[in-house]
């Protein structure tokens, strides 16, 4: 799997907000209106539509409107898609660890 670090930093940066963070995992157990997101900040629906945002643009989240609501939900494809990327970024190839290897450092 070809590395893409511009991708990467989408994600750390949607998962770098407690407030996205809480976002998912509402979202985890079922679609949510935009309105009833709100309900449980403090924050403004311009707010609420900039974290929603950065949420659907990485992958991690769906949003359909019905009328004049927003509704969201995980996207399961992203998500997973994402955690393979992130298992792609952080494998340590070869049969030694680097960091475990004392002679890079004599």
């Amino acid at each position: 799997m070809k590395k893409n670090y511009e991708k990467y930093a989408e994600v750390f940066k949607a998962l770098g907000d407690s407030h996205r963070l809480k976002i998912l995992d509402m979202l985890c157990k079922d679609e949510r209106c935009a309105c009833r997101i709100l309900e449980k900040f403090d924050i403004t629906q311009p707010t609420l539509s900039h974290h929603m945002k950065i949420l659907c643009d990485c992958g991690m989240v769906n949003k359909r409107k019905n009328g004049k609501w927003m509704y969201y939900s995980i996207n399961i494809k992203g998500c997973e898609e994402i955690i393979r990327s992130i298992e792609n970024l952080t494998t340590i190839i070869g049969t030694e660890c680097p960091i475990n290897n004392k002679e890079c450092c004599k």
